[in-house]
Formats: C-alpha cells, sequence, structure tokens
C-alpha cells in the first residue's frame, strides 16, 4: 500500500481542521509575589476546582514541587471547559502524558465515546529485540521504532476519547517522533518499568503477564488489546494491513473486523482506484493471542523491507493517518458492543 501525496495532504487538510490545543493559542499571566495558582484562576474568573489539574499539566515544567509558582515565571491559563458532542462538558485537555513527548504530552479532549473501557497497547519486539530491520539508505530502520510510534499515536487519539489506555512496550525518551528516520536503541522497558529481557519466550511470557495482571486489576470493565508489528518479507512483497484475532474469541473477531472494516472503507474514500488486499483471520496460534485474556487484535502493518510500504510507516503524517484509522476502528467497535 502506499498512502499517497494526496491523501497525505487530505489526512492533514482533515487533522488542521481539528483545533489542537496549542500553548500560543491560550492567555498567559506573570506570577506576582505571593501568588498561586488559584490566585490566577480568580483573576480569569475561573474555578480552581474544574481547572486547577489542566493548570498544573500546562505549566508543570514551571513548578516548584509540582505545585508551586515562581514569582516573574509566564504560566499558562487553561480553556475553559468544553462541550463535547452538544452535552457533557468535559476539561478541554487531559493531564499531561509525558510518555507522548514534551511537544505532544496534552491531550485535546474530543469526545467521551470510549469513557470506562480500557485499552492495552503492544508495540512489537523492544529492549534487546529491535524486530525486523533493513537499510534505508545507508540507515538502519528497524520494526520496534515504528510501531512504537504508530501505537503512541493510537494511544494519544484514544485518550482523547476518554479511555483508559495502558502502553505495555515503552521508551520514556522517544515520545512520538515527527522524523523519518527513527533511530535504532534497546532502552524500551516492559510495563511498568521491567527489563524485556533477550530469551524469545520469556520476552513474550513477561508482555502476556503484564496485560494479564493488568487485566484483573480491572476485572468488570470493558477491556481489550491491540498488539502492532510490522513484517518481513521479500522485498519485491507489498502488502495491505492486515489482521489476527483468536479463533473462539467474537470479541476479538468483532475487533479486527471493525478496524479492517474502517481501513477498507478509507481505501475505498482515498484510492477508489485499487482494492484493499488486507484480511483478518483467526491465527490462534501466536504466543499473543493464545495466552492474553482480553479480546484482542494483532495488527501487520506492512513490510519493512518494500519500497512502498516503506513510504506507509516512514512519513509521519502516514503513522499519523493509521493510528487515527485504527481509532476509528476502536470506536466502531465499542459502539457496536454498545448496540
Amino acid at each position: 500500500m502506499i498512502l499517497k501525496k494526496t491523501l497525505v495532504l487530505v489526512v492533514m487538510l482533515v487533522l488542521s481542521s481539528v483545533e489542537l490545543y496549542s500553548q500560543d493559542k491560550e492567555k498567559t499571566v506573570v506570577a506576582q509575589k505571593g501568588e498561586g495558582i488559584y490566585t490566577l484562576l480568580r483573576k480569569f474568573n475561573m474555578s480552581p476546582s474544574k481547572y486547577y489539574s489542566d493548570f498544573i499539566a500546562l505549566n508543570k515544567d514551571n513548578l516548584r514541587n509540582g505545585k508551586y509558582l515562581y514569582e516573574g515565571k509566564t504560566y499558562i491559563i487553561p480553556d475553559r471547559l468544553i462541550k463535547v458532542d452538544g452535552k457533557e462538558e468535559l476539561p478541554a485537555i487531559v493531564n499531561g502524558y509525558p510518555i507522548f513527548g514534551k511537544k505532544h504530552a496534552t491531550v485535546q479532549r474530543k469526545s467521551n465515546k470510549l469513557k470506562g473501557a480500557v485499552y492495552y497497547l503492544i508495540s512489537g519486539h523492544g529492549g534487546p529485540d529491535p524486530g525486523a530491520v533493513t537499510k534505508y539508505g545507508k540507515k538502519l530502520i528497524s520494526e520496534d521504532e515504528y510501531a512504537y510510534d504508530i501505537t503512541l499515536r493510537l494511544g494519544r487519539e484514544l485518550i482523547s476519547h476518554g479511555a483508559l489506555v495502558y502502553i505495555i512496550i515503552r521508551d520514556e525518551n522517544d515520545g512520538i517522533r515527527d522524523g523519518k528516520l527513527l533511530p535504532v536503541d534497546y532502552d524500551e522497558v516492559c510495563y511498568p518499568n521491567k527489563t524485556i529481557p533477550l530469551n524469545q519466550v520469556a520476552r513474550l511470557k513477561q508482555r502476556v503477564d503484564a496485560v494479564n495482571d493488568l487485566y484483573m486489576q480491572n476485572k468488570g470493565k470493558y477491556q481489550r488489546l491491540i498488539v502492532t508489528h510490522i513484517d518481513s518479507r521479500s522485498v519485491g512483497q507489498n502488502i495491505d494491513v492486515f489482521f489476527y484475532h483468536h479463533e473462539k474469541s467474537s470479541n476479538g473477531k468483532r475487533l479486527a473486523e471493525s478496524i479492517h472494516k474502517t481501513f477498507d472503507s478509507k481505501y475505498r474514500e482515498y484510492q477508489p482506484n485499487r482494492d484493499y488486499t488486507g484480511t483478518f483471520l483467526d491465527r490462534s496460534g501466536l504466543y499473543l493471542v493464545k495466552n492474553t485474556i482480553p479480546a484482542m487484535a494483532y495488527i501487520e502493518i506492512g513490510n519493512i523491507k518494500n519500497k512502498k510500504d516503506q513510504k506507509r510507516i516512514l512519513v509521519a503524517e502516514n503513522r499519523q493517518a493509521l493510528a487515527k484509522w485504527i481509532s476509528e476502528g476502536v470506536l466502531l467497535d465499542y459502539s457496536r458492543n454498545k448496540n
């Protein structure tokens, strides 16, 4: 699959129509001697009980001990509460998520459609195992870095719709990156902060245990798992995004089918002159599919060695589009479950 230039431009235009939270659009104020957060908020006729946590999230780098102002420092005043879908009044932002990186740590509230839902996100490989690798020019590119970037973007989308999200494979100093060539490193850990073992079975068991332990802690809630990989095949093999699920999981099948349906719809919209050949199949023998408790979808993004598929993962706008489409499939699945 090639996400063509026209598609990238359309995606960029669609995204630009959403009013993203940005600091340069917000009011700022210089803290005076003796002032605290409550005092500043009241200056703008804002209720401290409603806006205190938003203020902390926006200004955490300029606060002493996480809650005290510095005299003479400039502080950002958060947006007022907004109504989502014309109904519920929600904060305009969600508290900071440093895992997404400084630029993307603040998440805009888009809806509350996934309120109460829990999602576990696993990007393939990580730590001592970079997964599939190949050369792009003279640079080494690896599966784990691009799968992780897409996973972070997906997590951010789900949070914006009210979901509770656990990033299982984590790299605290990467964050969402907008570059084309993402440097390969080996410092990823498994939730909450466990060193990833070299042995493949031990590595897979570790992430299975992390998900299953969290599942038991959230027992009774709507819970789903999404695993993201990038395949490695012969250089000439161009593949579309495809999905796996457990053969005995009707919920997993519906999740994979919902995301697949969304991708099929996007292809018809953006590339009407070609067929989407991605599939969703049961593949219960895969370790993660077989051993994790939550209903799950296992996603293969493309062939890292194929030049056409590389465009899908190397261009940041395409990675964002992939995450957005997956999230729309997740929203479809959740709405189907509620109905």
